[in-house]
């Protein structure tokens, strides 16, 4: 397992899912993690549970998707260990599921805000601390739907699209000074956000059986697995969990 003693996280979208699994992974590893989520309940909640069970948390309620606000997150951070080595881009929402004729503007633009200007704002946060200090890992959470179009997920796939180009620009300008960027494409995870797309039954992936979706420390796992050196063929790309090679890799499956 990679170790990350003595290091420090930021996991967006932490309350629950993926980020909620990936701060547990994190912490667990040895990191000092900031949860970052809007709802503080929680966040707090989840901080307490990793900090019984030996780990470091720090809850910051904020909306990432407004610059300064994500700047709590980050400050946190290298106030917990005088550095930022570890950023998880992973609030996203799905909702309003729709056809894109049908939708309501503000809530497209809300959605569509909360999945590409929170990775934005956390890159803008964190490249000019991560190339002075000479290193650091983002994660980028992406997605089957940044590459094909889902029915009633425009602002989804749109947005994902777009969060994808980030990644590697991100890399082409910060690769040099030590700065690790890589995109992390998970597969259909069973999380709240499934429930919602299943009983939405807009289209295929709504349609898939519970038991075709894999458990959310699998990613968290992956996440924690992009951290570490035996990920470095990677960077500047997306990592799809899909695929065996990478299970394997990571030890979700057997070799």
């Amino acid at each position: 397992m990679t170790d990350l003693s003595g290091k420090s996280a930021v996991v967006t979208g932490a309350s629950r899912g993926i980020g909620a699994e990936t701060a547990k992974v994190l912490a667990k590893a040895g990191a000092s993690v900031v949860l970052a989520a809007r709802t503080a309940p929680q966040i707090e909640a989840l901080a307490t549970e990793i900090t019984n069970a030996g780990g470091t948390a720090r809850a910051v309620a904020c909306d990432v998707s407004d610059y300064a606000e994500f700047g709590k997150a980050i400050a946190a951070a290298q106030e917990m260990t005088n550095s930022l080595d570890v950023l998880v881009n992973n609030a996203g929402v799905i909702d309003p599921i729709g056809h894109l004729a049908d939708t309501d503007p503000e809530e497209w633009t809300r959605a569509a805000t909360i999945n590409y200007f929170s990775v934005y704002n956390g890159l803008r946060h964190a490249l000019p601390i991560m190339k002075a200090q000479g290193s650091g890992t983002i994660v980028n959470v992406s997605s089957g739907a940044a590459h094909g179009p889902m029915e009633g997920w425009s602002h989804y796939c749109s947005a994902k699209a777009a969060d994808a180009m980030l990644t590697r620009c991100a890399d082409k300008e910060s690769r040099e000074h030590g700065v690790r960027v890589m995109g992390l494409s998970p597969g259909t995870v069973a999380t709240y956000m499934q429930e919602a797309i299943s009983s939405s039954g807009i289209n295929p992936v709504s349609k898939l059986d519970w038991s075709a979706h894999i458990p959310a420390d699998w990613p968290a796992r992956a996440i924690l697995w992009m951290c570490g050196p035996d990920a470095d063929a990677f960077v500047g790309e997306e990592v799809k969990l899909r695929e065996d090679d990478i299970r394997r890799r990571v030890g979700l499956i057997a070799a």
